[in-house]
């Protein structure tokens, strides 16, 4: 609870690493994730440090690594994750490492290549066995051949003599995509003039596409023409269209004996390439063993080598300096770590505290219930070093003021479960591992909305609501009956008044309060709105009220521990009064009415509003009674102290600031010989002081060094900062109250939701059908529109916008009061990952 209610106590620790033993030093740091390491070479660009060839050579690593990740990937296979913790490997293990990587790399590109390659010429040779295999019969010449049947063997052209006795019919025959084979008969139709005849067919089955490896139809075509230049037109279109071109022979004996010869063939092909494959699944099954763990491995020594360019060297190159901020209670566990990968040298690591002007960063040790209520505050702004922490106080009031608006058993209870669920499940790999951003969101704050639910289920008790209904759960404390006997109702006057009033001041009407919570008389009644939007408007003042004066309150702790006792008389003080003297008058003033204000008396009490007006004008309204005796003196007594305290806010601690730079300019006047004494006794305490932070966290100094505010203070900069302190909290005081009916609001405006949405759907359902059967099939669409439209609207959309309000009067209307959030997290150097 320490480390939740301030953050640790951080130090500047200078390390002092041999040269031999500096890798495993940092590498242990790593593994432990405790220190933070400062960049002594800011100065130094990145490719003139020491290690910057280490560094290359891990990035040229990472990028074979990559090659043979997407390699394994593309074969449709996993890397598992590495099994146990993994250390960085030696710095002589990284040749070694970068030799097998390289091996199995150029392996893979090999025998990728040769699968490629061997895919290619397969695919060749079924297309052309598809060619040759496809019965591309020519279209019948009946002008030539009138005699006869027509048939493969006549040749097409008849004998002739002249000068035509040389004219050969030619083939060309190929395959194509199927959606170019029409762009293709197109253009060879109209380039050649109808000067060939051309047969496209869709082959039979579907080969296998040698670069992406899906099946694909092709379309194979023979064309028959005469002519060299007709030929040449045709081998140019094809070859614009891409096509595959194959040999065609005429004779049909031809054809079928290099058809088997290609059957022989891609038989042949086929049991290379199966054994290609087979050779490339062992490399990958090698791969898929050793890269995962070598990724861990490379990136831990990447993360050392850059890790070790932010040290500096000494003048004789034989240890590396560096500084990191480190939680004092770790520092035993840190010297042990360093001994520990120094121990092989024979030179131990040396670490020791050094005094340091800078702020410290904030550390606060979070779980993973913790963890999303710490993420709140930090969303706001990192707390400054050592200030009080919020977020133990978050823990109860955010989900608190978040069921005030979200008052619903129903609501919360779906919530509560559904958060319930994930919490169960958290430690599933399924469900950590799962991607999408609004899962992992919900998943984030699984605990903020398990509270959520559980107060929002309390609050609804308070509220009874359940979806808008009234439960009875107590019997009323309200009796009709007694109403009827006492009041002498007759059947004429039930038949005049359908709305009858009850009154608490007759024997036996009013038996006393409910239980717990609201009477669920109430919701029958026709003022329940008026009677709900008073309660709530005043019970929010009174949350309001008192969760502004605890953060206040909590600014002591503060104060105390940062050694500003003046804020205590000159700030915190004077806060409390002009909070607690108006605005807790006021919230006295409802209280003192609920407990003395009888239902006998209800009709003549007394207005609180006017009376806090009053209090202002310093007037009293003669039809507006008083509460209590005394009650104007003791409220013109309120006003004049809040009046009183807006200028000791305003000057109190300029002044002192101003008086305490004045003595401390005057001490370091003083003559030569007692400096010389202070000089001493600051000498022989060197050794004790020197391990002290010299960093002073006074507001006014935002973190600059303490020896260094007396050269740059600016008193009209402390009057402006308390100026604008002092407006922004007395104003704040009335805004901040006004802000806190956003709770009314939200109460109000989701129960009428509820409310509209049972009317409008429900309610309408169970009077549509009064048989069983009409019943059972008009409500089974009806209770899942309800269904839908409640998770929809009340769960998210009302939910979201209770969270966004709760998250506001968090930030501005608390926080504000105590926590400045002007710090830096401590982010440690290390290999784990959190997934929590």
């Amino acid at each position: 609870m320490g480390s939740m209610f301030r953050s640790e106590e951080v130090a500047l620790v200078q390390l002092l690493l041999p040269t031999a033993s500096a890798y495993n030093c940092v590498s242990q740091l790593g593994e432990l994730g405790l220190v933070e390491f400062r960049d002594l070479n800011e100065s130094v660009s990145a490719f003139q440090r020491r290690f910057v060839v280490d560094v290359r050579r891990c990035e040229e690593l990472e990028k074979t690594f990559t090659f043979l990740r997407e390699e394994v990937q593309r074969a449709g296979l996993t890397l598992a994750p590495p099994e146990g913790i993994l250390p960085a490997p030696p710095p002589r293990d990284l040749l070694r490492i970068q030799e097998e990587t390289d091996r199995l790399a150029q392996e893979l590109r090999d025998v990728r290549g040769n699968q490629q390659a061997l895919r290619a010429q397969l695919h060749q040779l079924q297309l052309h066995s598809a060619v040759l295999g496809q019965s591309h019969s020519p279209p019948p010449m009946a002008a030539v051949h009138t005699e006869g049947p027509f048939s493969e063997r006549t040749p097409l052209l008849p004998a002739t003599r002249g000068p035509h006795a040389d004219l050969k019919v030619n083939f060309v025959a190929g395959a194509v995509e199927p959606y170019k084979a029409a762009a293709l008969e197109r253009l060879l139709w109209r380039a050649c003039r109808g000067f060939l005849i051309a047969s496209f067919r869709e082959t039979e089955g579907q080969l296998e596409d040698p670069v992406t490896g899906e099946p694909a139809t092709w379309m194979t075509f023979v064309i028959s023409y005469w002519g060299e230049q007709i030929g040449q037109k045709i081998r140019k279109i094809t070859d614009c269209f891409h096509c595959h071109v194959f040999p065609y022979l005429e004779p049909e004996e031809s054809r079928l004996r290099t058809l088997q010869q290609l059957q022989q063939q891609s038989q042949e092909l086929q049991e290379v390439l199966g054994e290609t494959e087979r050779f490339l699944s062992q490399v990958l099954g090698r791969v898929q063993q050793l890269l995962p763990p070598w990724q861990v491995q490379i990136h831990k020594m990447k993360a050392v080598y850059l890790t070790l360019n932010q040290c500096s060297v000494n003048t004789t190159h034989k240890c590396l300096i560096a500084e990191v901020w480190c939680a004092t209670r770790d520092l035993p566990t840190v010297q042990q770590a360093l001994q520990s990968g120094s121990s092989e040298e024979g030179v131990s690591a040396v670490a020791h505290r050094i005094p340091c002007q800078d702020m410290p960063p904030t550390l606060i040790r979070t779980n993973r219930f913790t963890s999303s209520f710490q993420g709140i505050v930090d969303a706001y702004g990192v707390g400054r070093y050592r200030e009080v922490n919020p977020a133990p106080y978050t823990i109860i009031t955010f989900p608190f003021l978040f069921a005030v608006m979200f008052g619903d058993v129903g609501h919360g209870l779906l919530m509560f479960l559904f958060a319930l669920a994930m919490v169960l499940t958290e430690n599933r790999p399924a469900v950590k591992a799962t991607q999408n951003e609004i899962w992992q969101t919900f998943f984030g704050g699984r605990y903020l909305l398990l509270l959520m639910g559980l107060f929002s289920v309390y609050t609804g008790f308070i509220y009874n609501e359940c979806f808008s209904r009234a439960t009875t759960i107590f019997p009323s404390g309200w009796s009709v009956a007694a109403m009827a006997n006492q009041s002498g109702w007759s059947d004429e006057y039930l038949s005049q008044h359908p709305m009858l009033t009850l009154n608490p001041n007759l024997t036996g009407v009013f038996l006393g309060p409910y239980p717990f919570g609201i009477d669920p008389i109430w919701s029958l009644a026709t003022n329940h709105l008026s009677f709900l939007n008073s309660f709530k408007m005043k019970m929010s003042v009174i949350l309001g009220v008192t969760h502004m004066a605890f953060g206040v309150f909590l600014s002591i702790f503060n104060h105390v521990h940062f050694g500003q006792a003046h804020r205590l008389l000159l700030e915190t003080l004077p806060e409390l009064i002009f909070l607690l003297g108006l605005f807790g008058y006021l919230v006295f003033l409802i209280v003192y009415k609920w407990v003395n204000v009888s239902a006998a008396s209800a009709s003549s009490a007394p207005s609180i509003l006017i009376h806090f007006i009053n209090m202002f004008l310093f007037s009293q309204n003669p039809t507006n009674h008083l509460l209590f005796h005394g009650q104007e003196a003791v409220q013109y007594t309120l006003v004049v102290l809040a009046l009183v305290t807006v200028p000791i806010l305003l000057l109190g601690t300029p002044l002192y600031l101003l008086r305490q730079h004045r003595q401390r300019t005057t001490t370091q006047r003083r003559p030569a010989g007692r400096q010389d004494e202070d000089t001493d006794k600051l000498l022989a305490s060197h050794d004790a002081s020197s391990l002290e932070n010299s960093w002073s966290p006074d507001e006014e100094k935002a973190g600059s060094p303490e020896h260094d505010e007396e050269a740059e203070f600016v008193p009209s900069e402390i009057f402006m900062h308390q100026a604008i302190h002092t407006i922004e909290f007395c104003l704040g005081c009335i805004s901040n109250t006004a802000s806190y009916l956003r709770l009314w609001a939200l109460s109000l405006a989701h129960a009428q939701l509820s409310e509209v949405l049972w009317a409008m759907v429900m309610r309408i359902g169970l009077g549509m059908g009064r048989e069983i059967g009409v019943a059972a099939v008009v409500l089974v669409p009806v209770f899942a529109a309800f269904a839908v439209l409640t998770v929809a609207i009340l769960l998210v959309m009302e939910g979201l916008s209770a969270f966004l309000h709760a998250l506001r009067l968090h930030w501005v209307e608390f926080q504000n009061k105590f926590y400045s959030g002007t710090g830096y997290k401590l982010s440690p150097f290390t290999f784990t990952v959190d997934n929590d």
